[in-house]
């Protein structure tokens, strides 16, 4: 992420000390780092004031700045799409642990198109693909994903995917979503409030979409290409039994720094 810009005329430190203390009388625990990116991202003081009071209301930061940082990249995003989390920069980098030399990768269910751009970045020059089925996360991830010279696809999962992907695929990230369906209440509010349905709700167990997702990958991947899904600690061994069921050579992969459980199909 390129260095904050310093404070210039309006701003001053004590119009930095004034935004944090409202920030913090709002509850937010970084009062003072969201601060200063509050004011490196506006010009003039009606500006911040309307960026301030947007996140007093509880928007997420990421959805008032624009941006969210990820894998060191600033990856655009927009209201009513999913904010792309921290946790799954350990997705990114079990994929390019296991396939570093991948010619070809494929974001589905992408949202922001976060991870294929990561990945897209890591890898230097690579066929992307990314697609998604919200035409929201569509528009946005267009923006991260051309930049990469990545290519966006709308559809449900693999209906989205060109034909001639069949059996090409190196990467296969699919940060399906994994909420259960009854558990979408207990989301904190800036996910529960501001992120599409669509991009949470993963059916009564949560595993819906990373059964179909998990069911035609095979058919998708290259020999020795791998499948990447993100679940919860309760859910990986059912993501596992879903990984072996599909006859991938199946492990799982866990961060406790970043509390982020990842399982990995690798095909024969």
């Amino acid at each position: 992420m390129p260095p904050l810009s310093p404070l210039t005329p309006p701003f001053s430190p004590s119009s930095r000390a004034s935004v944090a203390a409202a920030l913090r009388a709002a509850g937010c625990v970084f009062a003072e780092d969201e601060a200063e990116l509050l004011l490196a991202a506006v010009r003039t003081p009606d500006e911040l004031a309307a960026l301030v009071d947007r996140r007093i209301a509880g928007e997420p930061l990421e959805l008032v700045l624009g941006w969210a940082e990820f894998r060191g990249l600033r990856i655009a995003v927009e209201p009513g799409v999913f904010v792309p989390r921290r946790r799954t920069e350990f997705l990114v980098e079990q994929a390019l642990a296991h396939v570093p030399d991948a010619g070809v990768v494929v974001d589905l269910c992408c949202g922001s198109g976060a991870v294929g751009a990561a990945l897209a970045a890591a890898l230097g020059p690579v066929e992307l693909h990314a697609a998604d089925i919200d035409p929201a996360a569509v528009r946005c991830a267009r923006r991260n994903i051309l930049d990469v010279g990545g290519h966006m696809h709308t559809g449900d999962l693999f209906e989205a995917l060109p034909e001639d992907l069949r059996g090409r695929v190196d990467i296969l990230a699919a940060n399906v979503p994994y909420v259960p369906t009854d558990e979408i209440g207990l989301l904190p509010a800036e996910a529960r409030d501001h992120e599409p349905l669509v991009a949470l709700d993963g059916g009564p167990d949560g595993l819906d979409l990373l059964r179909r997702v998990t069911s035609e990958a095979p058919g998708w991947l290259a020999p020795g290409g791998c499948l990447l899904v993100e679940t919860s600690e309760r859910q990986a061994p059912a993501a596992v039994d879903a990984f072996t069921r599909a006859g991938l050579r199946t492990r799982p992969a866990v961060s406790e720094e970043g509390y982020a459980h990842v399982v990995i199909g690798t095909k024969s």
